[in-house]
């Protein structure tokens, strides 16, 4: 039974991590926008960014990924035999792509505490897709737990990668086209 709360709970902070990695990156994009609007508009809106950034920052994704984090090492001191797995193994690879995902984020981050961010809307829109693909990956490892399986989940991730791409690419036409923010 402790199995199963232990695995309620991973999966709720995983759930949370993810959300406050999707919103994050979002932040970061209006807060960049915001650069751009005039002087009074700028300097309220990016205020409000930064506070918006730092408390989703510090109150939900951290927390969010050091308890995840800790449910994941007790569900494997749990089942240990997981690490024998070759499923287990790649899913922990993802893992630590989303560390890594997680540590740009916070230099991302960095930079805003500063009063700048050096990457354009654009690129952070492309670069918001990276935890989805992780998070595909995951999902399809932990499910289907072959590697037939994984196979072709990772190529659904590719095509869906390949989908969102254009779609990010097709929003920005739409966008340059009508302004979004006058409605």
């Amino acid at each position: 039974m402790d199995y199963l709360y232990i695995k309620s709970l991973h999966i709720i902070f995983i759930t949370t991590w993810f959300a406050g990695l999707f919103y994050i990156i979002r932040l970061f994009i209006y807060y960049k926008e915001a650069e751009e609007k005039p002087e009074l508009e700028k300097n309220i809106l990016l205020k409000q960014y930064k506070l918006m950034i730092k408390r989703l920052w510090y109150i939900i994704t951290w927390p969010s990924a050091v308890l995840a984090s800790t449910f994941a090492v007790w569900l494997l001191i749990l089942q240990p035999g997981w690490l024998q797995q070759n499923w287990m193994l790649i899913k922990l690879g993802f893992v630590a792509a989303l560390y890594a995902y997680h540590w740009s984020c916070q230099l991302l981050y960095n930079q805003i505490e500063k009063g700048y961010l050096n990457y354009s809307s654009f690129a952070l829109r492309i670069w918001n897709e990276v935890a989805t693909i992780i998070l595909f990956s995951c999902v399809f490892l932990v499910v289907l737990k072959t590697s037939f399986g994984w196979i072709f989940g990772v190529l659904g991730i590719v095509g869906v990668s390949i989908l969102l791409m254009l779609g990010v690419k097709l929003y920005k036409n739409i966008r340059a086209k009508k302004s979004w923010d006058n409605n």
